[in-house]
Parts: C-alpha cells; structure tokens; sequence
C-alpha cells in the first residue's frame, strides 16, 4: 500500500528514545552496567497525517515529567514540510535487575540530575 504500517511509530519511538539517552550522555550499556532497567509500562500516540516509505521524519523526544517511581517521555513526528504526522507518549519505570523499584532522585542522583538538566518536568 506504499503507507508506513501503524506499528512502525512505536518503533521509531524507541530508536528515539534510544539516542535521546545516548545524546545526553546516558545510553543503555551505562544504565545496564549500573543495574537500572526502565521498562516501558505505557504508550500512548496521534496518528496525525500517513507517512509513506520515501518520506523523511525527523523525532524530537522530550522528557514531559518524572514523579516518583516513573518517567513519561514524550514524541513528534514531523513530515519534511514541517506537518506533523505522529506525537505521543510513553511511560516508563525504573527498576534493579531484581525487579524492585528504584527512585532516580534518590538512588541515581547523577542520572536524575542529566533528565532533569533535558529539560524535564519534576512532579
């Protein structure tokens, strides 16, 4: 049908999400390493206009807050004249190898502090 299957947004989201951590000097590798794992507990998104296989789309990704125990990271997905196509959100905790939960502000000071100087949102 030449039109970008649904699916490929969320996708996209997470090779955003991906370079975001990794612009702001925090990529996976880092956070693995330190033993923090961030599941994605939520997702949420606008389809706005169809994009096809030719088109180019540029990401912008913003941390919209963090409160607590989670994070909600936010998405917008613009065409090349400047329509944008998608924005949504997604939603993530932080957590040990084990499974429990980890207060960034608390037990990650350092890596709060990166979310925070990105531009995010304390709640």
């Amino acid at each position: 049908m030449g039109i970008t299957h649904h699916s490929n947004y969320i996708r996209w989201m997470e090779e955003a999400r991906i370079d975001f951590l990794e612009q702001i000097g925090w990529n996976y590798e880092k956070l693995e390493e330190m033993g923090i794992v961030s599941p994605v507990i939520g997702v949420e998104g606008k389809y706005r206009k169809s994009t096809t296989f030719s088109d180019t789309v540029s990401i912008s990704v913003f941390i919209d807050e963090i409160k607590g125990l989670k994070m909600r990271i936010g998405y917008v997905m613009k065409k090349e004249d400047g329509s944008v196509a998608f924005d949504g959100y997604s939603e993530h905790c932080f957590m040990d190898r084990k499974g429990k939960p980890v207060r960034l502000k608390k037990d990650y000071p350092d890596f709060y502090e990166a979310l925070i100087k990105s531009g995010a949102k304390e709640e």
